[in-house]
């Protein structure tokens, strides 16, 4: 069977909840290998919730549909808060991305509570924005950033990972609708340790088969390179 599209792989999956320190509940899901221990974490945050981002966006959904049985890895996705998805709705509304602090906070948490090992940071579009802004104060072993449009965290913010040793990974299409690589390379230049991967023919969407697979395979080869490359057939069983 080829892997594309909304095929789901195996993996151990459950409904979650994340409460925040004002006193809210998200919703989410949490992905685990089938059969071992995952090597690494991803930590999605999802694009912007005003304009239709949710955490079943396609690359986030893909992402815990296949990770967890190609790569090992654990998948958490949570709606931040006033979102809504067939999960379900989490309290709150949405803030602009500055209570969102907490909802980033809260799924820290879930991840330090369940002992789940080496997070990352997976940041889309809104996503991005707060990984930026608020990653740093996390135990992260760094962030990746998908098509990051960089309009809700300023100069400083971004200068402030300079300073940081973890890693920044940045994922620009080439043909964004906010950020393209030529701008993204001087607005990232203030971190000297960031990894800027221009995707040629790439939309703010990742839209088609092709662009998810350039994304998921980037996401791997940063936090579990041993598992590339990524098969695109399955001879087991899928959902």
């Amino acid at each position: 069977m080829e892997i594309r599209g909304p095929v789901l792989l195996p993996a151990r999956r459950e409904d979650i909840e994340l409460e925040t320190i004002d006193g809210l509940t998200l919703v989410g899901e949490l992905a685990l290998p089938v059969e071992h221990a995952p090597v690494a974490t991803l930590v999605t945050l999802h694009p912007l919730p005003t304009a239709g981002g949710f955490m079943d966006s396609h690359i986030l959904r893909k992402a815990a549909g296949r990770l967890p049985a190609l790569a090992d890895l654990a998948v958490l996705r949570f709606n931040t808060r006033g979102t809504t998805s067939p999960r379900g709705t989490s309290a709150g509304a949405f803030d602009g991305g500055r209570a969102e602090a907490f909802d980033v906070a809260a799924s820290m948490d879930f991840v330090r509570e369940r002992a789940l090992p080496h997070p990352w940071l997976v940041g889309w579009s809104f996503g991005t924005e707060l990984a930026l802004k608020y990653g740093r104060d996390h135990d992260i072993e760094g962030v990746i950033l998908l098509s990051p449009p960089l309009h809700r965290t300023t100069a400083e913010e971004v200068a402030a990972w300079a300073g940081d040793d973890r890693r920044v990974i940045v994922l620009v299409p080439e043909f964004d609708d906010y950020l393209r690589p030529d701008e993204a390379r001087e607005r990232f230049a203030a971190i000297p340790h960031a990894t800027l991967v221009a995707v040629a023919g790439g939309k703010h969407l990742w839209v088609g088969e092709n662009q998810t697979r350039r994304v998921l395979t980037e996401i791997v080869a940063a936090v579990a390179p041993d598992a590339l490359p990524l098969p695109v057939e399955w001879d087991g069983d899928a959902v």
